[in-house]
């Protein structure tokens, strides 16, 4: 179990999530406590199943544990409306998901500037910085489903970097790239968190797991190392 610390970016206590299946019950989370620190990478690692995607679901706030708590710089998102959940993860969380960044029916351009509208901000000019520091400035106005694999991944990441979060929460960011792709998504991983930012990574590679600070370990929903 990590310990959590005063001035934590985001800190969860005793998490718990079940799902149920008929008369079966899943206990994904089994009492995982996490914080993070401005400045840190941290990196969650264990095998399929052992409950990382659910974890990061509930740091974001995108699904609601069913006990412990979740704070985001001192500020609880547990227990709270979808609405206002969502208010905080505009205003300082960056989420990058396997699946769901994009909107299809916006270009890649879109999606990035319509994360920046809802935190209350728009810059065209970082939207487009950002699309070309993970060269994707030549698909600016591209559409999602015509993105490869792996330029779909970076225009997650450019999503969720919109509007250059205090917290950074993303999973399987590397999974559909390749090497040089993957080290352009882990050289703004590690200056996000170079420049004070909290990064937490739920990955398989072994190159993310060794530039993170932390390496915390799952399996079977509970915390076993780190």
């Amino acid at each position: 179990m990590t310990s959590s610390r005063e001035g934590s970016a985001l800190e969860a206590r005793d998490l718990y999530r079940f799902f149920h299946a008929g008369d079966d019950e899943t206990q994904a989370l089994r009492g995982v406590s996490l914080s993070l620190e401005p400045g840190e990478m941290v990196a969650v690692l264990g095998p399929s199943g052992s409950g990382k995607s659910t974890l990061l679901a509930c740091l974001a706030g995108l699904d609601e544990p069913d006990g412990g708590t979740v704070r985001i710089a001192g500020e609880r998102i547990t227990r709270r409306s979808e609405a206002e959940r969502a208010m905080v993860r505009a205003r300082g969380v960056g989420v990058l998901l396997q699946a769901g960044n994009l909107l299809d029916h916006l270009s890649v351009l879109g999606n990035v500037e319509l994360a920046q509208r809802v935190a209350g901000t728009h810059d065209t000019g970082r939207a487009r910085a950002l699309l070309a520091e993970l060269d994707l400035e030549t698909h600016e106005d591209a559409r999602p489903s015509t993105l490869s694999g792996g330029e779909a991944a970076r225009a997650g990441l450019a999503v969720a970097l919109a509007n250059d979060p205090s917290v950074l929460l993303a999973d399987e960011p590397t999974g559909e790239l390749d090497r040089a792709g993957e080290g352009t998504v882990l050289e703004l991983l590690t200056r996000l968190a170079r420049a004070g930012g909290a990064v937490c990574v739920v990955t398989h590679s072994d190159h993310v797991a060794e530039a993170a600070a932390r390496i915390v370990r799952l399996s079977d929903g509970s915390v076993v190392d780190g």
